[in-house]
């Protein structure tokens, strides 16, 4: 039996037809979409590799089943910059060393994305932490991903003249 969807996948819409209802996003979208930015660390919903956006929700792509989000837009790591130029949470990321091996760097900077435009991100580095708590590092590089944060969330702020939400 095959089910049909259809989702916005970085702004593209995308006709996609499931052969197991059981796929999950992440599955979907690397092995069917060939969009491998979205990474697979633990496949449990505990390490935050595969952060994505789900209609501007931050969610783990590995406990989403694709069948459930039909009509959703999703976006990915790959689906952030526009042409060269990156997104402000890419460029801070860079410029506050917000990585170190990089696995997590990718649902790291998705879910900086997602706390920003949810409104949440201040200029508090201790609240920056707790609402980024469920992506793990496992180098360490909280220091620079903290920051990178904050550094992303002022400078779009600036930009916008209002809060980055």
């Amino acid at each position: 039996m095959t089910l049909s969807i259809s989702l916005t996948v970085n702004g593209q819409p995308r006709a996609i037809a499931l052969d197991d209802p059981r796929v999950t996003l992440l599955d979907l979208l690397r092995e069917r979409l060939h969009l491998p930015g979205t990474k697979k660390g633990c496949d449990r919903g505990q390490c935050g590799a595969c952060t994505v956006l789900v209609d501007g929700r931050r969610i783990n792509a590995c406990l989403s089943l694709a069948a459930t989000l039909d009509g959703a837009s999703v976006t990915t790591i790959e689906g952030l910059a526009e042409g060269e130029a990156l997104h402000p949470v890419q460029a801070a990321f860079i410029a506050c060393d917000g990585f170190q091996c990089g696995y997590c760097t990718t649902g790291q900077i998705m879910s900086a994305v997602g706390l920003i435009s949810e409104g949440h991100a201040g200029d508090d580095a201790e609240r920056v932490r707790e609402l980024m708590s469920g992506n793990l590092c496992r180098c360490g590089a909280y220091k620079g991903i903290t920051e990178a944060v904050l550094q992303a969330q002022r400078e779009m702020t600036a930009e916008t003249g209002r809060d980055a939400a």
